[in-house]
């Protein structure tokens, strides 16, 4: 039975008998809904770009990168750890665009549990850990890369798990195939949490192994 049809609901999520209570349609366009999530990201990289002069390109990208992961988990995904329960039936901006995102993912309409869990995680702890991280190469801390090392493995694995419960369910919460939704919504912009972390465990991988290793050879240089 087609418990949408039987509840007299409408909705473009996946799966279509999916019921979803108080939900109410988005009245923003697709087209303003990301280009404020675009354009907030661009200010954060621009500012973060100028002040990062002193640095390595490489090392500038890595921070514009975690000053905006601090806004995406402490601003976008504390809404929905905040207010996840009333999403479906809200109309600010902030739950319009996951109402959005949610065409790519539905479970972000339904506060399904993994989803509520692993984002509230990620904007109390990934979200002040990436402007630590930002302040920490700004101000050059010593720790700055054993703070990349945890950041980046925590945002991995939760993502690793994101992407693995959904294909346990045969990723029934998108239109499978779907260009905008499934493919961009869905795998690319998560997909960037896995190669970006990845490349920035290796490289704290690096650092502090240059830094063991030259700690173990002063030591061995003292001992003679």
């Amino acid at each position: 039975m087609d418990t949408t049809a039987a509840s007299g609901q409408s909705h473009p999520y996946w799966p279509r008998n999916l019921v979803i209570p108080n939900y109410v349609a988005n009245d923003r366009s697709m087209a303003e809904i990301l280009a404020f999530l675009f354009s907030v990201s661009g200010v954060f990289l621009l500012v973060t770009w100028m002040i990062t002069a002193r640095l390595s390109t490489w090392r500038r990208l890595a921070v514009c990168w975690f000053a905006v992961c601090g806004f995406i988990h402490s601003v976008i995904e504390g809404w929905f750890s905040l207010y996840y329960d009333l999403i479906p039936g809200d109309q600010s901006f902030l739950s319009q665009l996951w109402k959005e995102y949610s065409k790519g993912d539905s479970r972000y309409v339904i506060a399904d549990n993994f989803t509520v869990c692993m984002e509230t995680v990620t904007a109390c702890l990934w979200g002040p850990f990436s402007f630590w991280a930002v302040v920490a190469f700004l101000t050059n801390k010593p720790y700055r890369f054993v703070l990349q090392l945890i950041l980046s493995l925590g945002q991995l694995y939760g993502v690793v798990l994101y992407f693995f419960t959904e294909h346990r369910e045969d990723y029934s919460h998108s239109e499978l195939g779907h260009p905008i939704y499934f493919w961009f919504y869905f795998v690319f912009l998560n997909f960037l949490w896995i190669v970006i972390p990845l490349a920035l465990i290796m490289d704290a991988w690096r650092q502090l192994t240059a830094a063991q290793r030259h700690k173990d050879g002063t030591k061995k240089s003292k001992k003679q």
